[in-house]
Formats: structure tokens, sequence, C-alpha cells
């Protein structure tokens, strides 16, 4: 209430007892008062007034009597308020009165999704403060953050590697660094530095903000994990703080690096830089890294070895062809990235470029601490911490790890003994053929995927590249079990419509083209040229006819079989692992390693584990985490013992004979690389599988080359040396245990016995040469004219051709390689419900066991010479082959 006192003769209770009409003649006249231009319905419809909040000033009641009082107020006393008083808003309010109306009437709130979005004043003013917080956090840790002393990785400690009982294998080596002057290295040498690693590096700040965003998006993103570091950062992290990959030194590093920029000159920072970075091969250092490719002093590079050094900074190990010679695009292509950022940079010229040739470095020289096996083993391990991101080359670099692997002593004994046994105490300096020789050998449990013995070589420090790794060697016929894996698998069928098992009939003629592929034609040869007929599968792998198993692999299709292939353990980049008819016979370039791993899925009844040399790991008393093993059932169990059942006749009377030296129940399979360039055996028990491998290459030049005349032999092939070495190690390595058994589930079918031939006294089958027989019966009987390979078309024995008279068989529809009717490209026939054609039955006609019309016969266990038409697992004789057929 106002302290003025009231007018006389009214009260507030008055107001409040005055006729309603007088407030409806008020309200009705407003819209005739000039209220200004701002009122109207903005203030009126728009808000109301807040019950809780004071009235305004012209409806207080002592307002109204001041009004009222005003000597020259002619207005009538109909206008004015009951009781002699002016009603308080009967006033027409002059400009000044409005405004203030409308400046104390309320402010129109926020509703709705407004109240979420921040005002401009709250927006302006987080800005200010974040802004305010960045530069002091900056300024902060610019003044808090010094530049440290050069850390311990200037010095790097030796790691430890240890057999699975804690003995000692070797270690790596002391840090090989020499640093050199700036002046000392070529201007070519540093721009290609410059242009594989920041090529803004004379002209950007030692920190460049938009590239660490742009790294962490593109990693973030799935585009590859980047650094965005300058070559500052990277120094700075090299040479004063470490490796790991934290939040702290990645900081650290940030500030350091703006330090080091203001402190030092760009040619000082590229100096440190170039001394202080990792190249591989143990070499810290550019010149390090002159003298471990190139065999010279960093200032004798050239442009074209200066730009292949310059590509080893992103990943050394990916990118050392001497090392890995399967790398040698991918170090082509890094190679050719250098030379063209520099050309880009105006550092080289275009013409000078284009005359540059990619200068392949020469073949390492490792410390001494690495010699015989031991360096192959650090290699090895190296490699897998580096595939599985245990471990980066550069982190492992620094030193102070405990690597404790999974190979026993002494079975690595036994397998480095038998290779000098039956290979290298049999080399003679005199003979030329036997320098090019080399043995690759790996041992793997199947039920872990431990490797417990690896052969790589004679001596690390004498032949630098590991034999049990490489990736360049065909595997030729031990390839051939997966073929017929796959076809269990898959429940496959052969041309004719019957079901693929060991004792399915396939022609084996050399030279016969295969059926049912729509690709080029082919028409594989078999060893040494010999011709087999109508031959059951496991007289084919016995034999390793090659002929059989073209066949049965677009029979399955060369994709499934591929799939099957990988599933079991090789890898899904080995080179030359293509779907075509070729992949039966092992063009792919799989390891040792690999192929141990691969067979450990077969005697692991078709469950893979993927196999691993390292047991344990730790640095400075903390365990290093490794993945997990896994186990996947690659194929089926009655496919993976299938497969060993037919196996087991390749060691028990096939070509690969020398095997049962091992006294074990054993299964393997025999293989020659094209132009004997490599001879394998690849096996195993129950307890173990083992590949062993001897290969050509020439020391002075790195080219595969034939095994002709080695160790005074015409040629050397899987069931010579290969499984020699195979019997001798495992006899070792398992003797004292229990011998084991396989224990196999076969398919429905697998042991039954092989179809008899058709009877040529038949009358429903003559045998004349005017007779029609079906060109698909496999037993009808040769045309005379027919030779191997000799341009048939159609027909069991070639395509096109057959006997004189007869119809050639349809092609299969479709028009898709290895395709049968109905299906993709690639994936064969099948016997599965649906998926292909019933097998019709084989007509027959009786014949003794023992007639000599048979084409193929099997053996008892009991009496190998007894012909039998069923044979027990193990044991089964094979016809008699020409001299030099084995494979």
């Amino acid at each position: 209430m106002s302290d003025e006192p009231q007018q006389q003769g009214w009260t507030p209770q008055d107001a409040t007892a005055a006729d309603p009409s007088d407030k409806d003649k008020n309200e009705s006249k407003a819209p005739e008062r000039d209220r200004g231009p701002e009122s109207d319905a903005e203030t009126e419809a728009d808000t109301e007034p807040d019950p809780d909040e004071e009235p305004a000033a012209d409806n207080d009641p002592a307002s109204g009597a001041d009004a009222g009082k005003g000597p020259d107020d002619g207005r009538p006393d109909t206008e004015r308020g009951s009781g002699g008083g002016e009603a308080p808003d009967a006033a027409v309010p002059s400009g000044d009165t409005a405004k203030t109306e409308r400046s104390r009437r309320p402010r129109r709130k926020r509703t709705g999704w407004r109240r979420a979005v921040p005002t401009w004043r709250i927006t302006l003013g987080t800005l200010l403060v974040a802004s305010l917080l960045t530069i002091g956090g900056l300024v902060t840790g610019y003044l808090l953050v010094d530049i440290p002393p050069a850390n311990a990785a200037a010095t790097a400690q030796t790691n430890v590697y240890l057999y699975a009982d804690g003995t000692h294998i070797a270690r790596d080596g002391d840090i090989n660094r020499e640093n050199v002057s700036l002046d000392r290295i070529p201007l070519t040498v540093q721009h290609a530095v410059l242009a594989a690693e920041d090529r803004d590096f004379y002209s950007a700040p030692a920190i460049d903000p938009l590239a660490m965003i742009r790294a962490a998006w593109n990693t973030v993103t799935g585009k590859g994990k980047q650094s965005g570091s300058t070559i500052t950062q990277q120094y700075v992290k090299n040479y004063y703080l470490g490796q790991e990959q934290t939040v702290t030194r990645k900081v650290k590093e940030f500030f350091i690096a703006i330090k080091l920029g203001r402190n030092q000159s760009k040619s000082q920072i590229l100096e440190g830089y170039l001394n202080t970075s990792y190249f591989g091969r143990n070499a810290y250092g550019i010149q390090a890294a002159a003298h471990a490719y190139y065999g010279k002093d960093v200032e004798d590079l050239d442009v074209a070895e200066g730009a292949y050094l310059a590509g080893l900074l992103n990943a050394p190990n990916a990118y050392d062809v001497a090392t890995h010679p399967e790398k040698q695009r991918a170090a082509l292509a890094r190679w050719n990235y250098v030379l063209g950022g520099m050309v880009k940079e105006k550092w080289l010229g275009a013409t000078t470029r284009e005359a540059l040739a990619f200068p392949t470095p020469r073949q390492a020289k490792p410390s001494s601490g690495l010699s015989g096996q031991g360096g192959y083993i650090v290699q090895a391990v190296e490699d897998q911490l580096a595939a599985h991101g245990i471990l980066d080359e550069k982190t492992l670099a620094t030193g102070g790890y405990r690597i404790t692997t999974t190979l026993q002593r002494p079975k690595q004994d036994a397998l480095t003994a038998a290779v000098n046994d039956r290979v290298m105490s049999r080399l003679d300096s005199e003979r030329e053929a036997d320098r090019d020789v080399r043995v690759g050998g790996a041992s793997i449990e199947p039920d872990t995927g431990k490797v417990v013995a690896m052969y790589g070589g004679i001596d690390y420090t004498r032949q630098y590249v590991n034999n049990a790794t490489r990736r360049d060697y065909q595997v030729g016929s031990t390839f051939k079990p997966f073929v017929f894996a796959s076809a269990i698998e898959h429940h496959s069928l052969t041309q004719e419509g019957r079901p693929i098992a060991p004792n399915a009939v396939y022609v084996g003629d050399s030279k016969r083209p295969v059926q049912g592929w729509n690709g080029p034609r082919y028409a594989p040869e078999n060893e040494d040229h010999v011709s087999y007929g109508p031959i059951p599968v496991r007289e084919a792998a016995d034999n390793s006819v090659n002929a059989v198993f073209a066949q049965m692999a677009v029979d399955v299709g060369p994709a499934r079989v591929m799939s099957t292939a990988i599933a079991l353990g090789l890898p899904s980049t080995t080179p030359d692992l293509s779907p075509s008819p070729s992949i039966a016979l092992g063009p792919a370039t799989a390891s040792v390693l690999d192929m141990a791993g691969a067979y450990a899925s077969l005697a692991n009844h078709g469950k893979h584990i993927a196999y691993t040399l390292i047991e344990k790991i730790t640095k400075n008393g903390v365990e290093v985490a490794l993945p997990e093993q896994r186990t996947v059932q690659a194929v089926g169990r009655e496919a993976a013992d299938t497969t060993t059942y037919v196996l087991r006749g390749v060691v028990a009377g096939g070509t690969g004979s020398a095997a049962q030296s091992a006294g074990r129940p054993a299964a393997g399979k025999t293989g020659t690389a094209e132009e004997d360039r490599a001879a394998w055996f690849a096996g195993y028990t129950p307890e173990l599988s083992t590949v062993i491998a001897v290969m050509g290459q020439n020391p002075q030049t790195g080219a595969q080359t034939s095994l002709y005349g080695a160790l005074g032999m015409s040629r050397i092939n899987g069931g010579g040396p290969p499984a020699e070495i195979w019997g001798q190690y495992t006899a070792a390595a398992l003797e004292g245990s229990l011998v084991r058994d396989f224990e196999l589930q076969l398919a429905p079918g697998a042991d039954d016995p092989p179809p008899d031939p058709r009877d040529p006294n038949d009358p429903n089958d003559p045998n004349d040469p005017g007779g029609s027989r079906d060109p698909e019966d496999i037993f009808r009987g040769r045309n005379p004219d027919e030779q191997s390979g000799q341009g048939r078309d159609s027909g069991p024995y070639g395509a096109g051709g057959g006997r004189p008279g007869t119809t050639p068989s349809p092609v299969v529809p479709g028009g898709a390689p290895g395709a049968a009717p109905g299906q993709p490209p690639g994936t064969g026939t099948s016997a599965r419900p649906g998926a292909g054609p019933t097998a019709p039955p084989l007509p027959t006609a009786p014949a003794a066991p023992s007639t000599p019309a048979t084409p193929f016969t099997s053996a008892a266990p009991s009496t190998p010479g007894t012909p039998s038409m069923a044979a027990a697992p193990s044991t089964h004789a094979a016809p008699v082959r020409p001299a030099g057929s084995a494979q």
C-alpha cells in the first residue's frame, strides 16, 4: 500500500465494490485510446498477468487517486470511477507511461523444444569459457612439460627367447646403431625420407593438428591405422619417450614437439630422426640401415636405394623382400610411392625417375647370437607377434621381453638331427647341385596347435631366409588330400553321377582332359607320363595320379576345394591359390608351417586350431596378454577321417612308404613342385603333424632351381629324403610314448570294395571294335587307336573322340566353369538330396577277386601278396609302377 494519504471519501474496498459495468466501459474504450504503435495484440492477446506478481502501478488505488486530482481534468463524471475518483485505467497514458507499462509486463515464456536450445548468451558464454580453459591448458602444459633426457630406447635391451622348458634359445643381439651428421646423408636420401613421412616438414610447424584429426578419423572409420605425426613428433617419440600407445605419452609428445620446434632447427631435428629411426634387421639409423641392406655407407646410397630405405620406415618387416620374397609386390608399390612423392615435390625429375630400377637389397647378415636354428625361431616368433597384433616391431625392438616358445627342445633336436642325417651329411661341396639344397620342416600337436619343432635352414647366419615360413614354393601333390576331403564334405558326385568315395573309380590316363569344365582345356600329365586306366581313388592317391585329382576337383567344384583348404588352415592370401582344375596339383605356394597346420586339422578329426609358437611373454615381471586359441570345426569328422583312411594307404604301400620307418600308424602324402624345384612329404600320427620340404635355390641369385642330381640322386621326390626325414624324426620325437592308433569314423560306403570291371565275355556287353558302348562307361573296351592324350575330346578317356561311331558325351549345361547343372560356378556336383543326379547302379558281372582281368587289386593286412577286393584301412597294395614314378 502507498504511504500517501488516501483520497477522502474513497477506500480500496470502494474500488473492490465498484460496479462491474464501469470496468466494462473502460475496457470498451481502450481501443480508442492512443496506446502507442507497439502495444496492440502483442501485449494484450499474447500475455496474461501473473496472478502471483505485484500489480502494475496504474492499477494501484493510490495512483488512481492522484490521477483524479488533475486541475484541468475536464472529463465527465461518467468516465470517472465510483466514489468520485477516476478509475485506474481510465486515464489515457502518455508515451512514456505506455513504455513503462510494456516494460513491466511479464516476458513471454519459452515452451516446447525451445526450452532445450541454449540462448545466444549461454552459447557465447560457453564458448568463451571453453576457449579460456583450452588456452589455459595449453599454457599450463607448455610450462609444466619439459624436454626430458634421451630415454632407454636409445640403447634398447635385448630380448630373450626360451624353449617351453625355460632353457635358452637365443638373444636378439645388440642394438645396431651408428650416428652420422646430416651433411653425410645425401640430399636425395633426405628428400626420399621426407617424401615418405612428412612432405611439408620444412614449411609446416612441429605439430599438425589437422593431420592428427584426419588420422584419428581414418582410424575410427576403418581406413587404416594412422599416426598423423610429423617427423618432429616421431623423433620425440623415438628419442625422448617410447612406443607406448597411451594418452599420457601423446600429450607429452605434443608439448615436447612444440618446445623442440622452438629450440632446435629443422636440420637438427631431421638429423636426430634419421639416426634414431628403426629400419628393420636390427638396424637403428640410416647408416646402420645402409650397411644392413646394401653393404655401404650412407653417403654412397643412390636415389633408388634411398627411396627403398625410406619406404621401410613405415613397416620394416612388411617391405623386406630378402626376408619375405612373397612381399615383393608390396615393397615395389611402396618404393613407387616414395619416388612419386619426390617427383611431385620437384625433388626428382620425371625422366630420372623413369630410368630407375628397383634396388633389391642383399641378404642380411645377422649377429652371431642368432646362429644355428635360433635366428629362424626368433624371426618366426617376431612375425607371429606382429601378425596377431601382440607386439609391433618397434615396441619389440625396445627390448626387455622374455618370450617362452612352444618349442620342445628334445623334439627340436630330433628334427635337426634327422635333417643332418638324411640330407646335410650327404651334401658334397664338389657337386654343384648340392649347393642349392635347402630344407624346411615344422611339427605341430594337432590337439593344441602348438609348434613343437621347426627347422628353418642350415644356419641363420649363412642362409637368412626361413625355409619353414617362406611362401614361394609350390606344395605339389600334398594339396590333393584337400580335394578329397572337400568331396566327402560336400557329398560330391563323379561326372557319371556316382558318389566320390575311396573306391570310386576314375580314369587315370596321363594328359586326359578334364570333363565338365567349361574353361580352357586342361589335360594334366601324370608323373613320368604313366597312364593307369580305370583306378580307384585310394590307389590314385597311393600313386599320386594327377589326372584323377584334377577331374575330382572339377567334380567337387574348384571354389569348394579352395574354401576347404582355407578352412583347414591355409591362409586365404596364399599365393597362386585360385579356383581352377589345376588347384588339385598344388600350384599354391603355402609355407611348410601352413601345411603342417592344415594336416593337423585332418589329424584332429576336422577341428582346426591356429598354430602358435608363443607360450608366454613377460617384461619386467608383467605378463603380456596373448590371443585366445580357438577351435573351429573346419570339415566334418567323417570327411577328415575318411581322408586319413585314404592317406594311410599312401604310407602303407604308396609313394610315402619310406615314412614307415616311424614305426607308428601314420597317414601322409608326397608332393613335387613343378620342374622338381621342391619335394614334400606331409604326414601325421595321432600325436604329431609334420611336414618336410627339400627345396632348390641358387645361393648367389636366390632363384629357384631344380633338384636334379642333388645328393647324388637322379631326382629327389617326396617319397625320398623328405619322407625319410619325417620317419626318423617322428620315431625319435615319440620314443617312449604309448603307440596310438587312429580312431576313425568313416563316411558311409568308404570301405566298400571297388566295382568289378565288365566281363568282356558278357553277351550284353560286346568288346569288339564295332560294338556300341556307353562312352561314359569307364570299363568299356579301349580303342587301340586311342593313345594317351592324343586329342580325344569326349568319353572317359578324353574329350572328343572315344570309339569310332560313339556319341560324344553331352556338355554340362550352365556355361560356368566347374558348375553342375543348376549350381553356381565352381561348386561341382553334390549327392545331397536335390543337389544333383542320383547315382545309377553300376552293372557288374560276376568275377573272381583274383581274375587277371581286374585292373586294380588291394591286399589284406596279413597277406600283402594275395589279391582281394577289400582292404584294411592301413594296408593295401598298389599296382607295380614303372621306375621313377613316385612323387
